[in-house]
């Protein structure tokens, strides 16, 4: 127990230093994404889904995960790129927003970093207001988009609660 109260305590003292984490991910290629850890739940190896009928192109399928049916949608699709391949060596980053629990395909999760909020920036002024960009920074000289699944979730697929 006490381990579980040393992560809580040791990210909420990241807030009061200006600072948060990132999942980095990959979709298809090298270029690295980004999601904010506090809408993550976790990470896991693909699972088995099933399809769903008549579904979005978006939708990869449903997972069964500790008794509860997710949606899990193509990330890549979501934000306009060519669609992942969905065999094996893909992951599945399950978040938690707006009150709803769904996952979303991933080519390959990197690593979590801790990074100030003075090294985030907007996105460029030229990517529009349909632009599933929340920010952008900079890690290993590399340039890192930060998704926002929310937004990159409207596009092809709205999720709607049950009722």
């Amino acid at each position: 127990m006490a381990g579980v109260l040393d992560g809580v305590d040791q990210r909420t003292k990241l807030a009061g230093h200006n600072r948060f984490e990132l999942l980095l991910f990959k979709l298809n290629g090298r270029q690295r994404f980004g999601i904010n850890v506090f809408k993550v739940q976790e990470v896991i190896q693909c699972p088995q889904l099933t399809q769903i009928p008549k579904s979005n192109s978006v939708i990869c399928g449903v997972a069964h995960l500790r008794g509860k049916t997710i949606p899990v949608l193509d990330l890549a699709m979501s934000i306009g790129m060519p669609p992942l391949s969905r065999g094996e060596g893909s992951y599945v980053i399950v978040t938690e927003y707006n009150r709803g629990v769904q996952g979303f395909m991933v080519g390959s999760v990197d690593r979590i970093i801790n990074i100030g909020w003075d090294a985030v920036k907007a996105p460029p002024g030229g990517a529009g207001r349909e632009s599933y960009l929340t920010a952008v920074t900079e890690f290993e000289n590399e340039l890192i988009e930060v998704i926002d699944v929310e937004k990159s979730n409207e596009g092809g697929y709205r999720l709607k609660r049950a009722s």
